[in-house]
């Protein structure tokens, strides 16, 4: 049995995309790792599938490389309302997809039939630490001073259901990121689960740079929930506006932290890498 799927990337993150509607699939964990080891290359980040949806318009499941499912990325959340539209299975611009974080928002820019922009409503950051994995008794965990090595870095934990922790910085391309993101990743004594490192510097109120440690993967492109943590821990610290442009290896997203609404939107285009035909026999039967 042969499989078609197609390989996007949102400024950051790469994922095999496979629409889940028109054929049936099993295995998924298996599949996940399958995919990823044979068709991905260095930095890619897993399988996401378009799936029929009772609640939205689609809804995403998304699996890790290992074959572990994830509840949301923001990158990968953006390229699926590009699948589906130049994909043709929907003819709609404004688009509600399920995610295992939640219902989230789209609005795709339209240019020659093909999408070209894409605007994320992601929803409202999570400070709270009885809902982020953070050894703490604190209620959030907003700029706390952590020893990691031989530095003193201050730290933000925030979390749209998979927690990242900001970590300011004086420059990004000066650190060593493998040597600090690997270190935190595995700070059990204070999160009990391993964690994505955002390193961020904040060049102006308007322009934030920032580099991605991802748990279990290493240093990435760049990472759309990761670019967003970095605003509202910004905002919060008041080191920067609520609408931010946010420098990654992958290229610049827009962020903006709505003041009234308390949501969080994410502008930025995506693309489609290559689409291929696998034989899956062996894993779907």
């Amino acid at each position: 049995m042969k499989m078609r799927f197609t390989k996007m990337q949102a400024y950051g993150n790469d994922y095999v995309y496979i629409d889940a509607i028109h054929q049936k699939l099993c295995n998924l964990p298996e599949l996940a790792r399958f995919v990823s080891d044979r068709h991905f290359a260095v930095g890619s980040d897993g399988m996401v599938l378009i799936c029929a949806s009772e609640k939205g318009d689609f809804r995403m499941r998304m699996f890790n490389p290992d074959g572990s499912e994830g509840e949301m990325c923001g990158n990968a959340l953006r390229s699926v309302g590009k699948y589906v539209y130049d994909h043709r299975l929907t003819a709609k611009t404004e688009l509600v997809i399920e995610t295992l974080g939640g219902m989230q928002q789209l609005k795709l820019t339209v240019t020659d039939g093909s999408v070209t922009n894409i605007q994320a409503d992601i929803g409202e950051p999570v400070l709270s630490t009885a809902a982020i994995p953070v050894c703490t008794e604190l209620e959030q965990f907003v700029e706390q001073p952590v020893r990691v090595l031989d530095k003193t870095f201050y730290m933000t934990a925030v979390s749209w259901g998979n927690p990242h922790c900001v970590m300011y910085v004086d420059s990004v391309a000066e650190l060593d990121v493998e040597k600090y993101g690997k270190e935190i990743e595995h700070m059990v004594e204070l999160f009990p689960n391993k964690t994505n490192v955002t390193f961020a510097e904040f060049v102006s109120r308007d322009y934030i740079k920032i580099r991605e440690w991802e748990r279990g993967t290493g240093e990435t492109i760049g990472c759309g929930t990761g670019c967003a943590t970095a605003v509202v821990a910004g905002v919060l610290t008041d080191r920067c506006d609520r609408k931010v442009t946010v420098e990654q290896i992958g290229g610049n997203l827009l962020i903006e932290w709505g003041e009234q609404t308390g949501h969080l939107l994410m502008t930025g285009p995506s693309h489609t890498v290559f689409e291929a035909e696998i034989d899956v026999s062996h894993i779907l039967g």
